[in-house]
């Protein structure tokens, strides 16, 4: 490809949009050229910016995802969409496809799922590129693809929105105990070790021992 796919992140907070764009920054071939974290934002910046792709949340301050979809949709010429969110109504998933999402993905995302995600879709576009006419193989790739890639599942005691918090954490700070952890976010100290290990088990997080002042071995948490 021979240039950049512009990618505008709309996210209100600002910590997963953090998250989003140094994980994109690891994509070759992607540019994260604006973050928005309100509706207002994102209108201004699709009309200066006018990016080829939008990671699109739901839930804004002043706005709904959708309903920027909606009115994306109405414009002559629109960016493309991936729908991020915690939202698992099945009508918003309905509503989301009508509005021709590329993709939409459950938070918390993981790195691979929105790497496919971004692959896949600049798959697509180059299958445009020097097209004049289509032929059936071609419409059966584009509208019947699906992804191999199965959502993970998060276990038993592992909730989506307290392990994003976890998740958030390391993005300022550059270790962590257990106890510090649960006092940042407002858990207790095996609480949140739970989530920290289950960080640790998915590759996200490592772990070393160190001594307290008491001489008592703990358990401290780094990025992998």
């Amino acid at each position: 490809m021979s240039s950049k796919i512009k990618i505008v992140i709309v996210e209100d907070d600002i910590g997963i949009a953090e998250i989003h764009r140094r994980n994109l920054d690891k994509i070759d071939y992607v540019e994260v050229i604006g973050i928005a974290a309100s509706k207002e934002e994102a209108t201004t910046l699709f009309d200066v910016l006018n990016p080829d792709l939008v990671l699109l949340d739901i839930y804004l301050p002043d706005g709904n995802g959708l309903d920027i979809l909606r009115e994306l949709r109405q414009k002559e010429s629109s960016p493309d969409v991936i729908l991020i969110t915690a939202d698992r109504d099945v009508n918003t998933l309905q509503e989301a496809m009508r509005g021709g999402v590329v993709d939409y993905l459950l938070k918390p995302v993981i790195f691979s799922r929105l790497e496919e995600s971004i692959n896949k879709y600049l798959s697509q576009k180059e299958q445009f590129i020097n097209r004049v006419d289509i032929d059936q193989t071609m419409v059966d790739a584009m509208l019947h693809s699906t992804t191999t890639t199965p959502v993970a599942r998060l276990p038993k005691g592992i909730d989506s929105v307290t392990l994003e918090k976890v998740r958030q954490l390391f993005v300022n700070e550059k270790q962590l105990t257990a106890d510090q952890a649960g006092e940042l976010i407002g858990v207790s100290r095996t609480t949140a070790r739970r989530y920290l290990e289950y960080l640790i088990s998915s590759g996200e997080l490592s772990a070393d021992l160190s001594y307290g002042s008491v001489g008592r071995p703990e358990r401290t948490y780094f990025k992998a």
